[in-house]
């Protein structure tokens, strides 16, 4: 995959089958590994999971999966041919998480209307890690 040092990309076509998730899962982990993703990859997987699914349930069409790594940077798309927006609904166990985990874990996320669907676009960054302020045993 020819791409600027320390990127890569993934773009296919996606069945409108269940099995679609798996293989979208598949190929964002093979992806993030080329790219050498440095944030936590399962976040990465949770986002590819929820934005196929929604697209499945709630789309229409084949769908697009397009993957774009970097070691800071991830951008997650996934297009179909549904011309309603998503909205989110309460998030539940019935529902799905949906957008309310993509909303969290992404730093930035959103909705393209395209000629004949939409895509739903997210990206995520490493989080940086947290150190609390005070050291173990400090007195506050």
């Amino acid at each position: 995959m020819g791409m600027q040092a320390g990127g890569c990309e993934d773009e296919r076509a996606l069945a409108e089958e269940l099995g679609s998730i798996t293989v979208a899962r598949d190929a964002a982990r093979r992806t993030l590994t080329e790219g050498a993703y440095l944030g936590n990859q399962e976040d990465v997987l949770l986002v590819v999971t929820e934005l196929v699914t929604n697209a499945l349930l709630h789309g229409g069409g084949p769908l697009t999966l397009r993957l774009s790594v970097h070691p800071s940077r991830v951008r997650v798309e996934v297009g179909d041919a549904g011309e309603e927006l998503p909205e989110p609904r309460e998030p539940g166990p019935a529902d799905g998480w949906g957008l309310h985990v993509v909303g969290r874990l992404c730093t930035d996320w959103g909705v393209s209307p395209q000629p004949g669907g939409k895509v739903v676009w997210c990206e995520l960054s490493p989080q940086p890690a947290t150190v609390p302020a005070a050291g173990p045993g400090a007195v506050t």
